[in-house]
C-alpha cells in the first residue's frame, strides 16, 4: 500500500507540473482547471513511469488514473458546452444573458473558431428569430410603438397592437435571416461576435460597436460587414411591402435602418462587457 501511495503521490506532482503549462483558451475548463490538466497528463513528461517492484500494485494505480484521466477529458468535453445562460469561467460568453437575452452569436475572447457552416448558420439564425426571449422582445417594442402612435394607420389598442407586433416579428426574422445565414454564406463572412476582452473600455467599446462595419470572413481575415451593412437595408426594403404608404418614405426607411444598426451595435457593446458586469458589479458567473 505504501508504494501505492508513492505512485499516487508522483502523479500528483506530474499533474501539479502540468498545471503550470498554458492551456488555449478555447479549451479552458474555468476557474477549476483540474479536468484540463488531467486530461493533458497523458502527453506530461513523465506521467506514465511511474513504477513499483509490486507489478499488480502499480497496474491497478495506472489503470484507476487511466479511469480518472478518462472521466476528466469527458467533464472538459461536457464544459465546453454547458447550459443555456452558464460559462465554465469569468470572461467567457454565456448562451444567453441574464438567462433570457440569446448570445448564440457571440465567441468568448481568445476562443479560435472554424468558420460556421451554412447549416450552423441557419440554426443561430432560426434560434435567434424564434427563441421565446424574441416573442417577449418583439411584445414590448410593439406597445412602446403602439403607444406612441409610431405609424398612426396601424390603428390603437388591442387591434392596432396586433398589427405593430406582427410587423414588428418579421421585421426581426427576416433580418436574421439575412444578416446571419443568407448573405454570409454567399460572401463567406463569419457573423459571430468575437469578444475582446481586454484593454480599455473605449477601446474595447469601440471594438465592439465597429463591428457591424468589420467582421472576420472564412480565412479569419477582417473585411467590410457587407452582410450586415446591406443584410439590414435588404430588410428594410422588404417592410415597404406590409407597412402603411405613409412609412414607405425614404426619411421613415433612414431612420428605421439606422435604429436597426444601432441596436446591432449596442447589442455587441453589451455583449463585450456582460463578463465584466457579471463578475466585479453583479459578482456572480456570467
Amino acid at each position: 500500500m505504501k508504494r501505492t501511495h508513492l505512485a499516487l503521490l508522483y502523479l500528483l506532482v506530474a499533474a501539479t507540473f502540468c498545471a503550470g503549462q498554458t492551456v488555449p483558451p478555447a479549451t479552458t475548463a474555468g476557474p477549476e482547471n483540474t479536468p484540463v490538466v488531467l486530461a493533458e497528463l497523458p502527453d506530461a513528461p513523465g506521467a506514465q513511469q511511474s513504477s513499483s517492484p509490486e507489478g499488480s500494485g502499480a497496474s491497478t494505480t495506472d489503470n484507476k488514473t487511466k479511469s480518472e484521466e478518462k472521466n476528466a477529458g469527458q467533464s472538459t468535453a461536457a464544459a465546453s458546452s454547458t447550459p443555456e445562460g452558464q460559462v465554465t469561467a469569468p470572461g467567457q460568453q454565456p448562451k444567453r444573458i441574464l438567462g433570457i437575452m440569446p448570445n448564440f452569436r457571440a465567441v468568448s475572447a481568445g476562443a479560435v473558431a472554424p468558420p460556421p457552416t451554412p447549416k450552423q448558420s441557419f440554426i443561430i439564425a432560426t434560434r435567434n428569430s424564434f427563441d421565446y426571449s424574441s416573442f417577449i422582445f418583439v411584445g414590448v417594442t410593439s406597445l412602446m410603438a403602439e403607444g406612441t402612435n409610431a405609424h398612426p394607420q396601424l390603428g390603437k389598442g388591442v387591434e392596432g397592437f396586433g398589427r405593430y407586433y406582427w410587423r414588428g416579428f418579421v421585421d426581426k426574422t427576416d433580418g436574421n435571416y439575412l444578416v446571419i445565414f443568407a448573405l454570409p454564406s454567399i460572401l463567406h463572412e463569419d457573423e459571430r461576435y468575437y469578444a475582446k476582452g481586454e484593454g480599455g473600455f473605449w477601446k474595447r467599446g469601440i471594438y465592439a460597436a465597429s463591428r457591424i462595419l468589420i467582421t472576420p470572413d472564412y480565412h479569419g481575415h477582417n473585411t467590410f460587414n457587407a452582410s450586415e451593412v446591406f443584410g439590414r437595408a435588404m430588410a428594410q426594403g422588404i417592410s415597404t411591402t406590409y407597412y402603411p404608404s405613409k412609412d414607405r418614405t425614404g426619411g421613415a426607411l433612414a431612420v428605421k435602418y439606422g435604429y436597426a444598426m444601432g441596436r446591432d451595435a449596442l447589442t455587441n457593446v453589451f455583449r463585450e462587457f456582460w463578463p465584466d458586469i457579471a463578475t466585479h458589479v453583479l459578482h456572480r458567473h456570467p
